[in-house]
């Protein structure tokens, strides 16, 4: 599997303002690479195309988070229902300082992650388990600068898997589609509840036109002791 070519990259980038030197070609091309060789045996996403890579998968990471400068030098940063690793791992790939933990529920995946943060020096921390259980354990509860999700699950139930794991003076950074500022209209309650505060809406798009909104949830006080509950429990009573 070959990436788009560098100069194609780097005009890609270009357009959101990032810089792509030749060692962040390379990771990312390795980053590709394990991503289609891992995705022969397992599901991990249905984007195998160079130009879709490398815009929905790695553009699509970066961009919000280097535009909007969230991420202070040497953050902590847990990506919740990380999937193939979206978007935290090509945001190491740029941001080397931050320290990343990444979690899902899917003991397979972990194995695929653990091969990539080895096979790019991410020194990330791999985890299997679930978000509503690890949120309530004191080694990570309110434990991290930085917790961010994408495309996981609706922004009211996303900020309860995700607030538990901010400290106070965090934020929770959410990616969404085109549909995020409606999601946040019913998330306020949520947000209010579980120590939340907005902190930045944005609508903008990916150079192809597609709909995207980074929504910024700062973290102004502890959540409550009750949160997160099981996943029954928020199906049955969404906040």
């Amino acid at each position: 599997m070959k990436l788009t070519d560098k100069a194609s990259l780097r005009e890609l980038f270009a357009k959101g303002g990032i810089s792509v030197s030749d060692g962040q070609y390379d990771s990312l091309l390795r980053y590709a690479e394990l991503l289609c060789e891992w995705n022969e045996k397992m599901n991990l996403t249905a984007i195998t195309d160079p130009e879709g890579i490398a815009l929905k998968h790695f553009y699509d990471s970066v961009y919000p988070f280097l535009s909007e400068g969230l991420a202070p030098d040497g953050a902590s940063l847990i990506d919740v229902g990380t999937g193939a690793g979206f978007p935290s791992c090509p945001l190491g790939i740029f941001r080397p300082d931050i320290k990343l933990t990444l979690l899902d529920s899917l003991n397979k995946r972990i194995g695929f992650l653990r091969a990539l943060s080895d096979g790019l020096s991410l020194g990330a921390e791999c985890i299997h388990g679930r978000a509503e259980e690890l949120g309530r354990t004191p080694a990570h509860r309110e434990r991290y600068d930085i917790a961010t999700a994408r495309a996981v699950a609706n922004l009211s139930a996303l900020c309860e898997y995700c607030l538990p794991f901010v400290k106070p003076g965090g934020k929770f950074v959410a990616l969404k589609g085109s549909d995020g500022e409606a999601e946040l209209k019913a998330a306020g309650g949520a947000v209010r509840t579980l120590g939340g505060e907005i902190g930045l809406v944005r609508s903008y798009e990916l150079p192809n036109g597609d709909g995207r909104c980074l929504i910024v949830i700062n973290k102004i006080k502890p959540t409550p002791e009750k949160y997160p509950r099981n996943k029954g429990k928020m199906d049955k009573a969404p906040l």
